[in-house]
């Protein structure tokens, strides 16, 4: 069975892109959205981030980062994440504003407020088609070592959700067994198109 997946974070673009960079790699049908009001990418300080809007190509963010400190944003990995971005897509999306363009059969999300933003968002659709979509969180601390792992055990859950020709028959099978096998806990909820 083949399903159309969105991977959807807050406003740093590195846990969503690198799940969609993987499946992609793998020949899923995905796409990435953030949630946020902008794209924020670490700056100088905590206080000092980079702020783009949604819809700047990452091509320009690389550009201007490495024009701003490219010693800084080589070291804390930001112009490898950017180079990765520039690969898999354009310029990010905000959930809010593109994800009506299509259907999806799952959502998944990196962190819990994120999940909350999505849920509340496909709740609050006219629902018109009566068609399913899986909205999973699998928590993912925002950082490159974090977003590699949580690629890959996005990886393995879409696998294992592809596998299966009913995943409303099997969900909560297959939610149990992916916690057991990977200690991480799930949470997912069923909306509807």
């Amino acid at each position: 069975m083949k399903l159309r997946y969105a991977m959807v974070c807050s406003s740093n673009q590195n846990r969503s892109m690198e799940a969609h960079a993987l499946l992609k790699r793998e020949g899923f049908d995905v796409s990435s959205y953030g949630t946020g009001q902008h794209v924020k990418l670490p700056g100088p300080s905590l206080r000092e981030p980079n702020v783009y809007d949604f819809g700047t190509p990452y091509k320009h963010m690389l550009e201007d980062l490495r024009r701003k400190d490219p010693e800084l944003y080589r070291r804390n990995g930001i112009l490898t994440m950017l180079k990765r971005n520039v690969a898999v897509k354009l310029a990010p999306q905000r959930w809010q504003e593109n994800a009506a363009d299509g259907t999806f059969d799952v959502v998944l999300t990196f962190e819990e407020k994120v999940f909350d933003m999505v849920v509340e968002d496909l709740h609050n659709r006219n629902h018109v088609l009566f068609k399913p979509v899986l909205v999973i969180n699998l928590e993912v601390k925002d950082n490159h070592e974090e977003a590699a792992i949580g690629g890959r055990l996005a990886l393995q859950l879409c696998q294992e959700l592809e596998g299966n020709e009913n995943w409303e028959d099997v969900i909560d099978d297959l939610v149990i067994n992916f916690e057991r096998q990977n200690n991480r806990k799930l949470l997912y909820s069923i909306s509807f198109y």
